[in-house]
């Protein structure tokens, strides 16, 4: 009786390593995405996908916090939001996001330009080693940096809510000087664009953990680029009223470029 208590037992036991494996091995190199990005900057800043679902899809990304309340980044596993104070802060696991993209990233390339860059010049550097214009890189840059600038909205608090383009004159920039920290972010193909926001999105995170924000601009350094090569990307829909009823048919391309720069087109 007692070795079959154990076999049964162990018969578990294997069956739950061999689907945590494959479920490791699936989520491998795959963007996930909670909500789709035109919806998000189309004004659906109500919360809906909970932190702790997120960690099962990844320990890299960015997003939003509920009601839009700052800009969110994980790096390394852990979440964190910088808001519109320049507070930043660690957030709970028993929280929710409106929208964030996410990988388990392992870096399969590094490079170090050995040179001070600015943001275009970052951009051109980037573009010439990640040819693939077909790509979906998720790129994690760790360094020093002359120059960062970077910026956050307010929370919203009644609905109907404005599309992101039309709250630019909310935005609070903040602006730092020699600081070391990373930056977390995606190089997206155009094909991706409307579901996520194609080209680069970077969001900034500094070493002490008390500054942050999307990026607006930057002069780095000294800086070293890992580069994790993305091969699928799957996504969870908001199932709510709002998600429901919104209106895809606009073409928010501009709006999206205005809202990444920080300023109308």
């Amino acid at each position: 009786m007692r070795s079959l208590i154990k076999y049964f037992l162990l018969s578990i036991l294997f069956s739950f390593i061999t689907n945590l494996s494959a479920t490791a091995q699936k989520n491998t190199h795959n963007l996930f995405s909670a909500g789709y990005a035109s919806a998000f900057i189309g004004g659906l800043y109500d919360a809906w996908y909970p932190y702790k679902s997120l960690h099962l899809h990844g320990d890299f990304g960015l997003g939003a916090p509920a009601m839009l309340d700052g800009e969110l980044i994980m790096l390394n596993g852990k979440l964190y939001k910088t808001q519109y104070t320049g507070k930043t802060s660690r957030l709970s696991d028993t929280e929710k996001t409106p929208y964030a993209i996410v990988c388990f990233f392992k870096a399969n390339r590094v490079y170090k330009p050995n040179r001070q860059l600015s943001k275009a010049e970052l951009y051109k550097y980037l573009d010439s080693v990640l040819i693939n214009q077909n790509g979906i890189y998720a790129v994690h840059i760790n360094g020093d940096f002359k120059y960062i600038k970077t910026r956050a909205f307010p929370p919203v608090v009644q609905k109907p809510y404005l599309p992101l383009a039309a709250m630019l004159d909310r935005q609070h920039f903040f602006e730092f000087n020699t600081i070391k920290g990373d930056l977390v972010g995606y190089k997206l193909p155009v094909f991706m664009e409307g579901a996520h926001i194609s080209g680069y999105h970077f969001h900034f995170l500094s070493d002490d953990k008390a500054a942050g924000g999307h990026i607006i601009d930057l002069i780095a350094n000294d800086i070293t680029i890992e580069v994790d090569t993305l091969s699928s990307y799957t996504m969870e829909l908001p199932q709510t009223p709002d998600f429901n009823n919104f209106d895809f048919r606009k073409d928010r391309k501009e709006e999206i470029k205005s809202v990444e720069n920080g300023k109308k087109q």
